[in-house]
């Protein structure tokens, strides 16, 4: 669950993508800044992301923002290929050693969408990630969704639903991606809990 200031307001909201300086700085001083490890509400959202993917085994995922690794190494028997990208070199080490003996993940310091990674995935898992975008990397990130998710291949979002300052609000930043991706997607599910929503995709 994002950790927000109890003096956020709409007036507070950024303007511009959040820089990857802000999340490593977060993970070096707190280690687990969103209690991934203990959360009851994390480990209710991941049951329900891992219940929700289309089908027992994927060929290749992509995983946007992995963190340290904790929805990973769930995601990675449901997988033959799986790459973990994060901006937070502290966090992707620590996410490496909880993986370690998981040959089909590997991990990469990425920052999307300007270093995307090539090549197609058959699912690309968008988890607590968007919001942190302004309007023009939700468009280079649109940009390059068409092209690296085949067809039939499918996009699945999990995002919080409450106060934040980021540049975007988790209804607002799924809504402004379906509308940049227009009919390329069909929605396949679209499922609101008290706190998140999941929206799964598949690519036409």
């Amino acid at each position: 669950m994002p950790v927000t200031s109890c003096c956020w307001s709409r007036a507070m909201r950024r303007n511009r993508s959040i820089a990857p300086d802000w999340f490593e700085a977060l993970y070096r001083e707190q280690g687990d800044p969103w209690n991934f490890e203990t959360s009851a509400y994390e480990r209710a959202k991941y049951d329900h992301t891992l219940a929700a993917l289309p089908c027992p085994r994927l060929g290749s995922m992509l995983e946007v923002g992995c963190a340290n690794g904790v929805l990973t190494e769930r995601l990675a028997p449901r997988c033959d290929r799986l790459l973990a990208v994060d901006v937070s070199e502290t966090a992707l080490a620590a996410a490496a050693v909880r993986c370690a003996d998981l040959p089909q993940v590997v991990f990469e310091r990425r920052h999307l969408p300007a270093e995307a990674p090539p090549g197609s995935f058959d699912l690309i898992l968008l988890s607590e990630v968007i919001y942190y975008w302004d309007s023009d990397d939700l468009a280079r990130m649109a940009d390059y969704l068409r092209g690296a998710v085949p067809s039939g291949g499918h996009l699945m979002l999990v995002h919080w639903l409450g106060e934040t300052d980021y540049p975007k609000s988790g209804d607002a930043a799924v809504g402004e991606l379906a509308g940049l991706l227009g009919d390329a997607v069909e929605v396949i599910a679209a499922e609101r809990r008290e706190e998140y929503r999941l929206d799964l995709w598949r690519r036409r």
